[in-house]
């Protein structure tokens, strides 16, 4: 391909950023439902002499296909040709069910693309961009990069690292504790950080806990936000001894909610069938050497490799610390709430007062009494 120096890259303009801004707020919406592909937006703008009109839109749909611009190009129709294209990720350059979007744009009569976040896929890298070029279109590319760039984090993590992106969520009391070990679940957060809660899982391509929480709460992570129950990801459980029995709500709701067991390969066979017949799938992993435990760097390059890019960890002081120890959190999320647990508490692995000396700070919230800070790992 041929480089394109910068003085024959247009400028974006106020317009440009504000359209943008509007295609990323709508990339949000099938966020966690695309599958192997990220939830991308485009936007067709027009201008006919009375200002811009959005005269397409779309997203991709859930599972991954269409991709956004079809979905823009085909609402937008006549009225593609001679309007600007809104993307939030590089348009595709390569043939598979369907053809490129970058020639889908061209063949719709698009007079210029604007584009955001880069695509890492060697399939696009660039390629798309120069299918535009070739064709004559203006292409002003990186506009909001940053902020598109965090609504599909996963999948550009998954091609950069060979991985799902990691988000470990940790609610801490006052006094740094995340529960009681063998007191069952201890309420530490209020219900407005709660449903804050619910609305990152629908986010995520999975969510996972250690057999221990599994064993100590029995929970069913799942999304209940009203109007999102469909948006529950699939749950993981690392569970290298096969504890988990098939009275667990999990393993009761497996066939409704994709359930994945995370084991060794040598567990009990005959658990391991009841909970198969209960709709429960399985994932063989290797040991860690020096720990014994669940060999994780493997797990996560096994579970990307079919395409998943998200992952929240949510339970347990182990399982967090363990992620923490591999230096696989690639995201945190705090919620300090106002309770006190007491000296018979479990320690949280991680709480504010230090997060920020390993994560840079990105944003921070109240709800009621509670406290939520999120960070992603310094060399991001």
């Amino acid at each position: 391909m041929t480089a394109v120096s910068k003085e024959m890259i247009p400028a974006a303009t106020e317009t440009d950023r504000r359209f943008m801004a509007a295609a990323i707020r709508f990339a949000m919406r099938n966020a966690g439902r695309t599958a192997t592909n990220p939830s991308v937006a485009t936007l067709i703008v027009r201008d006919d002499g009375a200002g811009p009109v959005v005269v397409g839109r779309g997203v991709t749909a859930l599972g991954g296909r269409p991709h956004a611009e079809t979905v823009a190009l085909a609402e937008a129709g006549d009225r593609a040709r001679g309007a600007t294209a809104y993307v939030t990720l590089e348009p595709c350059a390569h043939h598979g069910r369907t053809p490129p979007c970058a020639e889908a744009l061209v063949t719709a009569g698009v007079a210029r693309v604007v584009s955001a976040a880069a695509d890492p896929d060697p399939r696009v890298d660039g390629k798309g961009h120069a299918i535009l070029r070739a064709a004559g279109l203006s292409v002003t590319p990186r506009v909001m990069a940053e902020e598109a760039a965090e609504t599909m984090s996963g999948y550009l993590n998954r091609h950069r690292r060979n991985r799902p992106e990691v988000t470990l969520k940790l609610a801490v009391s006052r006094d740094g504790k995340i529960g009681i070990r063998g007191g069952g679940q201890v309420k530490i957060t209020g219900p407005v950080a709660d449903a804050q809660t619910h609305l990152v899982r629908a986010r995520h391509d999975a969510i996972l806990v250690g057999s221990g929480t599994l064993l100590e709460d029995d929970p069913r992570l799942d999304c209940r936000l009203p109007g999102l129950g469909d948006r529950s990801p699939t749950r993981i459980v690392l569970d290298p001894r096969l504890r988990t029995e098939p009275d667990r709500a999990l393993a009761r709701t497996a066939g409704d909610t994709p359930t994945l067991i995370a084991t060794f390969v040598d567990a009990d066979p005959a658990r391991r069938a009841a909970l198969v017949a209960c709709g429960v799938a399985f994932l063989s992993c290797e040991t860690d050497p020096d720990t014994g435990r669940i060999a994780l760097p493997e797990m996560l390059e096994d579970l990307g490799a079919v395409g998943m890019s998200s992952i929240l960890v949510e339970g347990g002081a182990e399982t967090g610390a363990s992620f923490l120890d591999s230096d696989l959190v690639d995201r945190l999320i705090l919620v300090e709430g106002d309770t006190e647990v007491g000296p018979n508490g479990v320690a949280a692995p991680i709480v504010p007062s230090i997060a920020g000396q390993r994560f840079r700070p990105v944003r921070s919230y109240r709800f009621g009494p509670d406290r939520w800070f999120e960070y992603v790992r310094r060399d991001d």
